[in-house]
């Protein structure tokens, strides 16, 4: 029996559909991954097989073959943890084959079954929410930055387990929804102003031109003249990002692992 589940990868910044490919027959109980699989994913291995075992359920003593598709692109990261375990789950009929092509899946997994967070989980999901699929089961300290992602559902599951048993309609994830007004709202507030500058005049006027025209500015001076507190300040006045800019900012920090509480906080 062959399994296909779906799931994100990354190239540079944007994402891009992979499908897992699991094939359990029968021979010596081996594992092999292709599909051009970087150290961490060949690791995986281990990870899944053990994942699956603590989470109670029964690995099976047969040869594995998972192919990561398209074979032409290096898959590098742990995120095609879940994916895997879910696949070879499916292929063994413990979670039901109907309507896992609406999913995609992402989680790097722990030893004891626990779902860890991964980096660039945003755009991931922006790339999925383009392609039409409708839901996505992440991890659960992923949900803030998934959430934001309009058209797409977000499932954010602690372990293995409650991953099963929502594909099994036993117990349903509840879907998360994050109220981007209210993060744009909480994130534009600051502690300083550029109003606490005193003198210094010909450096405020500009920056007052940088802030309006978008250019570059270069402060060169002695330790202690004041360009550290002017540049913190300089955010202030800044013009408000759209939606769009604020998107395009956070998925770097998506995939530099600092996005989690910093959504659309720089103005």
């Amino acid at each position: 029996m062959l399994a296909n589940i779906y799931t994100m990868s990354l190239i540079g910044i944007e994402g891009y559909l992979v499908k897992v490919e699991v094939d359990i027959g029968s021979g010596l109980p081996t594992w092999e991954i292709v599909g051009l699989p970087d150290t961490s994913v060949r690791e995986s291995k281990e990870r899944v097989r053990a994942a699956i075992k603590n989470s109670g359920f029964e690995f099976p003593s047969r040869k594995v073959v998972i192919n990561l598709s398209p074979a032409y692109t290096k898959k590098e990261g742990s995120s095609f943890d879940l994916p895997m375990a879910i696949g070879i789950l499916s292929d063994l009929n413990i979670t039901p084959c109907k309507n896992l092509e609406e999913y995609i899946f992402i989680g790097e997994l722990s030893l004891d079954g626990k779902i860890n967070k991964v980096n660039g989980v945003l755009p991931m999901c922006i790339e999925a929410q383009k392609l039409g699929i409708k839901n996505a089961i992440i991890p659960y300290e992923n949900r803030m930055e998934a959430g934001i992602v309009s058209g797409l559902n977000i499932y954010p599951a602690s372990n293995l387990v409650e991953v099963v048993l929502h594909l099994c309609e036993t117990k349903k994830i509840e879907e998360y929804v994050t109220d981007t007004r209210a993060m744009f709202e909480n994130n534009n507030k600051y502690k300083i102003d550029f109003s606490d500058v005193k003198g210094q005049e010909r450096v405020k006027r500009a920056f007052e031109i940088v802030a309006a025209g978008a250019h570059n500015c270069l402060l060169i001076g002695s330790p202690g003249s004041g360009k550290t507190m002017l540049s913190r300040r300089l955010t202030t006045i800044l013009p408000d990002l759209t939606f769009e800019e604020s998107l395009e900012i956070t998925k770097i920090h998506s995939i530099a692992r600092n996005s989690s509480q910093r959504y659309v906080s720089y103005n």
